[in-house]
């Protein structure tokens, strides 16, 4: 489960000044639910996605993850956590299986579960035809399979996805939007980032559009399309993020979707 409390994040630079990435956005995932973080770039979700990975310190607020407090338990946090960022990249000499293999073992997974769970990961993710192929060959949607699998090996009971079929053709995304379908139906919990709105309406179960660092509006798909008087996801983001509808309603954090 995820909690976010009145999360807040602010750099600080020398020519802008102070610069508020976050400002006290809050939400709830439950087990068995996948939340879609929507913004365009700049708006702070990946930010937040950092912070809730406990890769960047809250300025202010705090999150629960798995059960263990991002600021006073970080270890504990990234133990039960895998975070997939659009900008991680592979050790090129290394194959599919070798690079799965060594993050298995900075997680400190015995070889025979590790073998176990690649194996998993490789049926599920469709990577039998380059499992042991280097790295430094694979397409951009091989890439981002392994790169799903090595960040998951250690089967946490959270999943962050910030982007991840960004640039990949139609297969892989069906692929890996599939395979997060699975992880939902296992009772992981999720967060799931995306610029691509067909993903949003049929994966998430919850969505929140953050914009400025603010959460603006938060509901199921049917709520918001309630809420702003639109079919299209596309249309609704627009609406929430220009201010040109209702304030956001009570469908928001916490919402409990069957």
């Amino acid at each position: 489960m995820i909690e976010a409390h009145q999360l807040t994040k602010t750099f600080r630079d020398k020519k802008r000044g102070e610069i508020h990435a976050v400002q006290n956005v809050s939400f709830r995932v439950a087990p068995g639910q996948i939340y879609g973080l929507l913004g365009a770039n700049g708006a702070g979700k990946t930010t937040t996605l950092r912070m809730l990975a406990t890769l960047l310190r809250p300025t202010n607020g705090t999150a629960v993850v798995a059960g263990h407090d991002v600021c006073a338990a970080p270890e504990k946090v990234r133990a039960n956590v895998g975070f997939l960022a659009a900008s991680t990249a592979l050790y090129g000499r290394l194959t599919a299986r070798e690079m799965i293999t060594y993050f298995g073992r900075l997680n400190g997974i015995p070889d025979v579960e590790i073998k176990t769970r690649t194996a998993r990961l490789a049926d599920e993710l469709d990577m039998g035809d380059f499992l042991d192929r280097r790295c430094d060959k694979f397409s951009t949607g091989m890439k981002q399979k392994t790169s799903i699998a090595r960040t998951l090996i250690h089967d946490p009971a959270v999943m962050i996805f910030d982007e991840p079929t960004v640039g990949l053709d139609i297969m892989a995304a069906r692929t890996i939007v599939r395979f997060v379908r699975d992880c939902r139906a296992r009772g992981k919990t999720v967060i799931y980032s995306t610029h691509i709105m067909s993903e949003v309406e049929k994966l998430c179960d919850v969505i929140g559009i953050i914009h400025d660092g603010q959460l603006r509006a938060e509901g199921t798909l049917e709520q918001l399309r309630q809420q702003f008087s639109q079919r299209e996801m596309e249309e609704i983001f627009v609406q929430a993020v220009t201010g040109q509808s209702a304030p956001m309603t009570s469908a928001s954090a916490g919402v409990a979707v069957p």
